[in-house]
């Protein structure tokens, strides 16, 4: 009785699959978020799973199916490519994170729920592509503040729209964008006509 025991201890050893297997915990729990217009086309995306996605050509290729699969739907939720996809849109973007297929669903739309409603903070709830455009940088760094490397750093949308603006005032002179300088220079001599 005891070979028996030990020859079926031994035969499910070797036939571990993902079906009967605990995954290690990680901390990457996203693995890509990404801004489309309403044809599809990236405005702003941020791929943080080499292996996943390894060069320009498959991150294309899977927003290409995303958004075909998703553009006309009403739901929330899309597992595609053993990934999970959340997505929402407004007016013409479309905001979507991935995760992995055994990722948390309720995480997840944590981060997109952050993602929109920084967005809509930033943009004073114009959520639009021009005005996503004409505020690329702070969408950005906005981005850089709530995920890191696939990890989640925050996801109180006031809290990274607080950092992203701090960072951005931070920015040294020489740094700075010509519309950034511009815009400073706007505001300074806005404030001195009103004094």
């Amino acid at each position: 009785k005891l070979i028996l025991l030990d020859s079926l201890l031994q035969e499910s050893h070797h036939s571990m699959t993902l079906d009967n297997v605990l995954l290690e915990p990680t901390l990457d729990t996203v693995k890509a978020l990404m801004i489309l217009d309403n044809d599809g086309n990236r405005i702003l995306v941020k791929y943080y799973d080499k292996e996943t996605f390894p060069n320009v050509t498959a991150q294309k290729k899977f927003e290409k199916s995303l958004f075909t699969k998703t553009h006309k739907a009403n739901a929330e939720i899309i597992m595609l490519d053993g990934l999970t996809c959340l997505y929402k849109s407004s007016v013409d973007l479309f905001f979507y994170v991935v995760g992995s297929g055994q990722e948390n669903e309720l995480l997840l739309m944590s981060v997109l729920d952050c993602l929109f409603n920084t967005c809509s903070g930033i943009l004073r709830k114009n959520v639009d592509k021009k005005s996503l455009c004409d505020n690329m940088e702070v969408i950005m760094l906005a981005l850089d503040e709530m995920i890191d490397g696939g990890m989640i750093l925050e996801s109180d949308p006031a809290q990274v729209i607080s950092r992203a603006a701090l960072r951005s005032d931070d920015i040294p002179l020489g740094e700075q964008t010509v519309a950034q300088v511009l815009q400073s220079a706007k505001e300074q001599l806005r404030w001195s006509l009103l004094k």
